[in-house]
């Protein structure tokens, strides 16, 4: 391919980018994706058990490869981001100096032929240039605006605006779009996302990414507690987790988290996601009563492998715990990690050296064997450890995806709220010769309203010309209107 031919392409290509038809067909595929993103479970926001549930093995490793379990971090989204940011800058480069030129340099004193190509103007007939320019800026001053001369050496005419601003609203929006944009190339680039399950009192600062590496973090996080409150019915209605943040052994930050209210702390944010059963045994209390002296009895609450005393010469411990009890041919067995069915192995010991095995079966106390242990046991209470899944997201663009928000929400009341209107007046002399005080108007948008906006204004001009010029008579033929 010559050299002619090489720039004959990348002008095609330069064109295209620039282009609106371009700017429109990405902004429908950033849609498309971001639905796709929806309606497709997402890594690491799904369980993968749930992942596996929902799509065949050979459908998730497909959908894995294309992108489609994380599309808001795959590489085709961040490149249709990129291209889409490139169209806006290339097409706003285009057309905002024409638009700087115009806000920077606005026309203040109307030639012969712009007058005459004015859509919206009137003449009235005046009989000193001076008398009508002052009536005009009374009129003006009355209804808030700010007329300013324009001239010199007694030549004079009025410019009055407002809101010249309003032209630059396009680029605002343009601005917030890229702003938006950057913030979401930066999270697909540099932003990841990740899992951690801690129970109670437990605490890290490592995370597992998801793409299987390990993040350690500048701080430590803590799980002081956490639950589940259900509906009537049984259902989760919610998940909370109370979470303390740690750096260098001081607690810096406390906080109550739920789904949708994350902890955030150094760009960081922990999500609640998963709450449930380790399927072991956090706190047991039971009654124990002496088999020689059943008036003395102790309540104990015993936590795994902690010996707790009875009296001077005798300690109990939990040694063993089956949420859900089943036995299969000779082994001991559990169906969930549910306590549906606990049973419990103390260890009895006393200051001797005898030993006793105790096994307690909360749902069905009568078979609950002592053996020749020198205590009986009763099931008070029983607590189950638990685990809260928290999703982490690094997402350092964010900063800028909100700035974007809240200029687009200015760029919006600009667009829609704020109209950019002109006004010109001018003595001249009439198609008769006769002196006459030529006013023209220009409005960005609301061409109806601002023609009845504008003949109002001709009536407050004439009223005014009338009460400093009683005598004047104003021909009809010195009146021209044109919209």
């Amino acid at each position: 391919m010559d050299s002619k031919a090489s720039y004959a392409l990348l002008q095609e290509i330069f064109r295209a980018l620039r282009s609106i038809r371009t700017g429109i067909i990405l902004l429908i595929l950033l849609g498309l994706a971001s639905a796709t993103g929806t309606l497709i479970l997402q890594r690491p926001l799904t369980d993968p058990e749930r992942l596996e549930n929902a799509y065949d093995p050979e459908t998730l490793a497909w959908l894995d490869r294309l992108g489609l379990t994380d599309v808001f971090h795959s590489w085709w989204f961040v490149a249709l981001m990129t291209l889409l940011a490139l169209n806006i800058i290339l097409a706003s480069l285009e057309r905002f100096p024409t638009a700087w030129r115009f806000f920077t340099r606005p026309y203040l004193r109307p030639g012969p032929h712009f007058q005459a190509t004015l859509p919206l103007q009137e003449e009235i007939s005046i009989r000193n240039a001076e008398m009508g320019l002052q009536a005009a800026e009374r009129v003006f001053r009355r209804l808030g605006w700010k007329p300013q001369r324009v001239g010199k050496n007694g030549d004079w005419s009025l410019y009055i605006e407002r809101h010249r601003v309003a032209r630059l609203a396009p680029y605002v929006v343009h601005a917030s779009l890229l702003l938006i944009l950057a913030g979401g190339i930066v999270d697909g680039v540099w932003g990841w996302r990740g899992f951690v399950a801690l129970r109670q009192n437990e605490q890290t600062n490592r995370i597992e990414r998801r793409d299987g590496t390990e993040q350690l973090l500048p701080f430590t996080i803590r799980c002081d507690d956490a639950g589940q409150e259900n509906y009537p019915d049984g259902t989760p209605r919610r998940w909370w987790t109370n979470l303390t943040v740690l750096e260098d052994g001081r607690e810096v930050l406390r906080k109550e988290i739920e789904v949708n209210d994350p902890l955030v702390y150094r760009g960081l944010r922990f999500f609640q996601s998963s709450y449930g059963s380790t399927g072991t045994l956090a706190k047991l209390t039971v009654l124990a009563t002496a088999a020689q002296a059943p008036q003395h009895t102790v309540t104990a609450e015993l936590f795994p492998d902690r010996p707790v005393a009875l009296d001077e010469a005798t300690t109990v411990r939990v040694t063993a715990f089956v949420p859900d009890f089943i036995v299969v041919g000779n082994q001991i067995r559990t169906r969930s990690q549910e306590p549906n069915n606990p049973a419990i192995q103390l260890l009895v010991e006393s200051t001797s050296g005898d030993t006793w095995k105790v096994w307690l079966f909360p749902r069905f106390p009568d078979f609950s064997h002592s053996g020749n242990a020198p205590y009986t046991f009763q099931v008070r209470d029983l607590q189950m450890g638990y685990f809260t899944g928290l999703q982490v997201a690094y997402e350092p663009g964010q900063w800028a995806v909100w700035a974007g928000c809240l200029l687009m929400g200015l760029g919006l009341l600009m667009t829609f709220y704020m109209v950019h209107t002109r006004f010109w007046v001018v003595p001249v002399s009439d198609s008769h010769g006769r002196q006459a005080l030529w006013v023209g108007a220009s409005a960005s948008k609301n061409r109806d309203e601002f023609l009845e906006r504008f003949r109002r204004l001709m009536e407050l001009i004439r009223d005014e010309l009338a009460r400093q010029q009683p005598q004047a008579v104003v021909p009809e033929d010195a009146v021209v209107v044109r919209s």
